[in-house]
């Protein structure tokens, strides 16, 4: 079986890498870019078509909620929002799930979440697999 192409989209350098490292081990799943905005997202949303985009909220140039606005128009890819600003009920992730985010996934301590692999890996891997019907 192939395996399914994720997109990381956070302005955050570290925020990749770490996200990178929990998926790259994975069986199912490949990253297959990387983007540090909404902006540079969409410029590479039609090379790359990526199954699956874990997408931040609060970006410089184009946020997490204007890309979705951009995005739904150019890909059927499933996105999930990773985000530091938006936990699950408050405002802004309803504005992204009525935006079409498929999932929201807190991280667990800010903006830079060292520890997403420990406290929130297995979610979002579980979260990633079920949007894709891996499981």
């Amino acid at each position: 079986m192939e395996k399914k192409k994720i997109m990381v989209v956070d302005d955050a350098a570290m925020m990749r890498l770490i996200v990178g490292n929990i998926l790259n081990d994975d069986p199912f799943v490949k990253v297959v870019d990387f983007a540090a905005n909404g902006k540079q997202a969409l410029e590479k949303l039609n090379a790359v078509k990526p199954d699956l985009i874990l997408l931040d909220i609060e970006m410089p140039e184009m946020d997490g909620l204007e890309f979705l606005r951009h995005a739904r128009l150019k890909s059927d890819a499933k996105i999930v929002m990773l985000t530091a600003v938006a936990p699950m009920g408050s405002p802004k992730a309803a504005m992204a799930r009525a935006l079409g985010a498929d999932a929201v996934i807190s991280k667990p301590s800010g903006t830079i979440s060292y520890d997403l692999a420990q406290k929130r890996g297995t979610e979002l891997i579980q979260v990633i697999y079920r949007l894709l019907g891996l499981i």
